[in-house]
């Protein structure tokens, strides 16, 4: 069974691929965990200078895998009994912390969508190359949920009005509206993408290793000055897929029909 994660090194670089063509690369927990495992492994090793985080199958990633809590959504906790949703929503605010953290440069290679918890990923790279065919989103406040905790990674790179507009109104975004905004560094054809990854690595190469972690943590100290907000952001999406509005987005989304608040005058 081929894992959810794949790791390729080639000298000094590592292409990590997101492997579920099937889900369009949704963010199982198993994939969660590879993602953080990998980050640890990665901060450790001092001959790694770079890591290309990118998705299989024409997907980069289409945001959090919901089919396992199927049961939970709309349901409400039983009195005096500990939210699991917390901790497994708290697992990917930890995924995009370590992944702000590496002292490697990280490169997100994006093809086709990359929506949601996707997003939020491609908000921790320090570079980002998309196809033109790449697709940007955060859908989750039309279906009922808030995008908690992707909302500080979005609100530091594109900036609080920009972060707004996009978060607020769940929009969605081709690759030039993404270059545009900030989140996109170079969009190319759709059979150039190996070949910017190639000369983007190329380019970084220059840079020396220390210099660029150190300049890193430069860099995450900023963050630093940011509240953590991974547990607020657990309990508030905990809560919400098990609140009514969660269950009739989504519900709504199945069956491809306008969600209950849109018919409101």
């Amino acid at each position: 069974m081929t894992p959810p994660l794949t790791i390729e090194r080639q000298g000094d670089i590592e292409t990590w691929t997101l492997n579920d063509p099937a889900t369009r690369n949704a963010l199982s927990d198993t994939m969660v965990l590879g993602l953080f495992e990998a980050c640890v492994r990665a901060k450790a090793d001092a001959s790694l200078r770079g890591i290309v985080l990118t998705g299989a199958g024409g997907a980069f990633c289409a945001g959090g895998s919901l089919s396992s809590l199927a049961g939970v959504i709309g349901q409400p906790l039983p009195p005096g009994e500990t939210d699991p949703l917390i901790a497994l929503n708290r697992a990917f605010g930890d995924v995009l912390h370590a992944l702000t953290e590496l002292p490697q440069w990280l490169l997100c290679a994006v093809d086709g969508p990359a929506m949601g918890g996707g997003f939020g990923l491609v908000c921790c790279a320090d570079i980002v190359v998309a196809t033109e065919r790449a697709s940007f989103g955060t859908p989750e406040v039309t279906i009922g949920l808030p995008p908690a905790q992707i909302a500080p990674f979005v609100w530091q790179r594109l900036g609080d009005a920009t972060a707004r507009h996009c978060l607020l109104g769940g929009l969605r975004w081709s690759a030039t509206q993404a270059q545009a905004a900030g989140l996109v560094n170079r969009v190319v054809d759709d059979d150039a993408l190996n070949t910017a990854v190639a000369e983007a690595a190329q380019a970084l190469r220059r840079a020396a290793p220390g210099a660029v972690a150190a300049t890193k943590q430069l860099l995450h100290r900023l963050r630093d000055k940011m509240p953590d907000l991974r547990d607020e952001a657990a309990r508030a999406f905990a809560a919400a897929l098990r609140g009514p509005e969660a269950a009739a987005g989504l519900e709504s989304f199945a069956k491809k029909r306008p969600a209950p608040w849109m018919d409101q005058p």
